[in-house]
């Protein structure tokens, strides 16, 4: 049986234009991976070495794939920082079309770059004090980033097609909201080596409660 919902519009800080029949919902949880007690120091910039900070705990992206209505959204610039030797969030989801900024809040020099056949681009170092680099990321996948000063700096930015996901919370639990009717794949992204999928059916005003045990 599937418990009733107040439905929520949120799909990672995107305005969600509303369908003029009542909004289909989707919740539930995904069974993340444990934290890692890994940490690390590591520098190749002559003021190192600096201690890196806690990562952000695991979580996981949920969005919908198919064949969807048309609809304009917009594209708000999205930021993913660098910050106590860590990329911050670690894991940032947007639509195809978003422009991300790396503002860098560290006391010392950062390099943003990917290899990631999604988007290449190397940012060159900059510091705290200049203007961070933006990247404009035109098509769907997943994109790796590094830093060439600090080794163990990792960031993923997930690039998908639609407006329709949301990044869980640290225990799991996501939330979304005024999908369109029909038939769907509902996929939760751990890293790409874990990417979980359920078919779903949305109907009007519906809600449906999906689960994502663990591999």
């Amino acid at each position: 049986m599937q418990p009733a919902l107040v439905t929520l519009v949120l799909a990672a800080g995107f305005a969600v234009v509303a369908e003029s029949t009542p909004a289909q919902s989707i919740e539930g949880r995904v069974e993340l991976p444990k934290a890692s007690a890994e940490r690390g120091i590591s520098s190749r910039y002559q003021g190192g070495p600096e201690m890196a900070g806690a990562p952000d705990p695991p979580a996981a992206v949920v969005y919908l794939e198919g064949v969807f209505p048309m609809a304009g959204h917009d594209r708000p610039v999205a930021q993913m920082t660098q910050k106590n030797l860590n990329f911050g969030p670690g894991i940032l989801p947007i639509q195809v079309g978003t422009t991300v900024e790396f503002p860098n809040l560290d006391d010392t020099y950062h390099n943003v770059f990917s290899y990631s056949k999604t988007k290449r681009f190397d940012l060159g170092r900059y510091r705290k004090d200049e203007n961070p680099g933006v990247v404009l990321f035109d098509k769907p996948g997943v994109v790796t980033l590094h830093c060439e000063i600090h080794g163990t700096m990792r960031g993923t930015i997930l690039v998908l097609e639609n407006p329709y996901f949301q990044k869980t919370d640290s225990q799991g639990f996501y939330r979304l909201g005024h999908l369109p009717t029909g038939q769907y794949l509902l996929k939760a992204w751990v890293n790409e080596g874990d990417v979980r999928s359920k078919p779903v059916v949305l109907a009007a005003g519906g809600v449906l409660h999906v689960d994502f045990p663990r591999k």
